[in-house]
């Protein structure tokens, strides 16, 4: 009887060591800067870009040992909500209103082109993603009812509206421009997964019929926020931003291959949440103004790790580093 308690006890003690030693810390790398980042980007271990308000671009290529500060000329007003990275040198952001436009440096943010740009009224872009170093889709809130997209194939040197078909929304149904994470572009051919908030909180697979998100919904600060897809696995969070420390209806998750069917987290994020992504098949991470959060069984149950209000986080494309960023020029990296 001895031997079986001093074995239990021993037991306990290597897997409570175990469950902490899986505990990430988050370390905080920047913070002061009256900077709102939304918009985070990493390359890869050593190569981390960021953007946000008052025309700021940040940029490491130490690992994030010491960060660019950088003011994009001309533009020292703007609100950048989204950026990728490709290397140290080439990088594209996005200027979500007034107008809207895309600008690209290739001299490591030194001097910016503008790409792109639609004078359009009501134009504002919300998000891009690249499923490669060549091909990207950015998203915007609905011109005339319909969803504003557009596409390159030469890393954002040249984009090009899609019209046809178009994508038609509900009225008061929008985009959120948080994190720079609603939208996901599978493949070269253009196939793509987004998902909308506001009065309707729906999930659209290409120029497919959408398919109603069972989230909060019906307000404008409800919705989903940002997805994330492993393979065909995929997760989406959000919840209401007004409200952020509320649970209900923050997350769900779906399977490409079986549309229109659901599942919902036991234990789900701690709040509203604006980003969310893999690490692998049973390993996410999501943030939001209320907390971070991860989860190790593939979404179903999440663990806080902080209350720190974030509004972004990402892993390296090429490498295993994972970052956030949120207000005040806050830029903090996971470690595991």
């Amino acid at each position: 009887m001895r031997l079986i308690k001093i074995f239990s006890c021993l037991s306990l003690i290597f897997l409570s060591s175990t469950t902490i030693a899986q505990i990430p810390t988050i370390q905080l790398k920047q913070s002061g800067n009256r900077i709102s980042l939304r918009g985070l980007s990493v390359v890869d271990n050593q190569i981390i870009w960021a953007s946000g308000n008052n025309g700021m671009v940040a940029k490491s290529i130490d690992g994030g040992s010491h960060f660019e500060w950088i003011k994009v000329t001309g533009y020292e007003k703007r609100d950048f909500r989204d950026i990728e990275g490709f290397d140290k040198n080439t990088a594209v952001i996005m200027g979500v209103d007034a107008p809207a436009i895309i600008l690209r440096t290739t001299d490591g943010g030194q001097h910016w082109q503008k790409v792109f740009e639609d004078t359009t009224k009501g134009m504002f872009l919300d998000a891009m993603d690249f499923s490669d170093n060549k091909h990207g889709i950015v998203i915007g809130d609905p011109i005339n009812g319909n969803a504003y997209l557009a596409s390159t194939a030469n890393a954002g040197e040249n984009w090009q509206k899609l019209t046809t078909p178009s994508i038609q929304v509900n009225e008061g149904e929008a985009f959120f421009a948080s994190s720079g994470s609603n939208i996901s572009l599978l493949n070269s051919n253009i196939k793509f997964v987004f998902a909308t908030g506001g009065k309707s909180a729906r999930l659209f697979v290409n120029y497919n019929a959408p398919i109603t998100l069972p989230m909060l919904q019906g307000e404008q600060s409800t919705g989903a926020n940002s997805l994330a897809i492993f393979k065909n696995k995929g997760m989406i969070v959000g919840g209401d931003f007004a409200k952020d420390t509320v649970q209900k209806g923050n997350a769900v998750l779906f399977n490409l291959k079986q549309s229109g069917q659901f599942s919902f987290p036991t234990t789900p994020p701690h709040g509203y949440r604006s980003s969310v992504i893999y690490l692998n098949e049973q390993d996410l991470i999501c943030c939001g103004t209320s907390g971070v959060d991860i989860s190790h069984d593939g979404g179903l149950n999440w663990i806080l790790l902080s209350k720190d209000s974030y509004h972004v986080v990402k892993k390296a494309k090429n490498g295993k580093t994972v970052w956030l960023a949120g207000s005040n020029g806050k830029i903090a990296q996971i470690i595991f």
